[in-house]
């Protein structure tokens, strides 16, 4: 019985000694090589400012009072704040109420403006309600204006 808790316990040592080892090899032999790099990160970055100077970030456009057929334009500035050139287009987003936008379009003179780096232009935004908007119970909205710069690879 003696002989047998002495195999036992020399089966569990030496088991004990090959995982000991191997786990010391395996973090012997692993090689770590760190390689500085750089490089330039294209930034497409698109400001929408208030005033022509740039320095007023536009939050919000307060259209006023509009009624059916009316029009209302609001000039806003546009620079590009990326570091490389760009293509202009515009979209809207996020109608309140949802049908809102089939009663109201939204244009601008810039969709396909090229911006060089830290460019400004001033963009005309000019929202038209249709004659329809009376058959509807619309009295108030909001909408998101999403302006797009997409980096121009001429």
């Amino acid at each position: 019985m003696e002989k047998q808790k002495f195999n036992i316990a020399t089966i569990f040592a030496i088991a004990l000694t090959a995982m000991v080892i191997t786990a010391l090899a395996a973090t012997s032999l692993t090689a770590y090589y760190r390689a500085p790099n750089y490089g330039k990160v294209k930034a497409i970055k698109v400001g929408v400012y208030s005033d022509k100077e740039c320095k007023n970030n536009l939050t919000s456009i307060d259209w006023g009072l509009l009624g059916p057929g009316s029009t209302s334009t609001k000039i806003v500035w546009i620079k590009n704040i990326g570091n490389t050139k760009i293509t202009l287009n515009m979209t809207t987003d996020s109608w309140k109420p949802t049908n809102a936008g089939n009663y109201m379009k939204l244009n601008w003179n810039c969709t396909g403006q090229v911006l060089n780096v830290n460019q400004i232009i001033s963009a005309a935004l000019t929202l038209d309600v249709l004659e329809t908007i009376k058959e509807t119970e619309i009295t108030e909205f909001s909408f998101d204006i999403v302006i797009i710069g997409t980096e121009n690879a001429s």
